[in-house]
């Protein structure tokens, strides 16, 4: 198949086309969130309570899973005129270094938005009824997925091992 046909696509490359997929529903349901607020506060003149939570859910998933599939598309902290002018030797440690940090950033997302999440799953939020927390848990799945494509693109980019024995 082609470059870009489906039995090409690493699982990776699905994980990440469906976090694309899931930030790019979350999106569109923002406007429909936001589009029902508009015409119930101004038409209707009866604001619902329950469309800010949501509208913050959903952009907080989108936020989330966006970040996660740059991470993979190598676009998310990619310096590449920097880089491409750099030494070969330091050009691979400063990928190394960045998938790092990379992965640091998400594992610490991940963490500490799961711990957030399940902090206050007994309280609800104010005009529906979803947890006060529920906005962390996107932040918490995000942070993961970026974890697991930065180490993914670190195994990648790693020199391949010099075969003393070979010669």
């Amino acid at each position: 198949m082609s470059e870009h046909g489906v039995a090409n696509k690493s699982p990776l490359d699905k994980l990440a086309q469906a976090a694309i997929l899931i930030a790019a529903a979350a999106l569109i349901g923002v406007v429909f969130v936001q589009g029902w607020q508009v015409i119930a506060r101004y038409v209707l003149n009866d604001s619902p309570g329950w469309t800010e939570p949501l509208a913050l859910l959903l952009l907080n998933i989108a936020m989330s899973f966006g970040a996660a599939a740059g991470v993979h598309r190598q676009s998310h902290f990619s310096f590449p005129l920097l880089l491409d002018a750099m030494p070969n030797a330091l050009r691979i440690f400063c990928i190394a270094l960045r998938c790092l940090l990379i992965a640091s950033i998400g594992a610490a997302l991940a963490f500490w938005g799961m711990q957030l999440f399940l902090d206050g799953l007994n309280i609800r939020m104010a005009g529906t009824s979803l947890p006060l927390t529920a906005a962390y848990l996107p932040l918490a799945l995000g942070g993961g997925l970026m974890v697991i494509f930065a180490l993914a693109q670190l195994r990648i980019s790693a020199p391949p091992a010099v075969d003393v024995g070979a010669e």
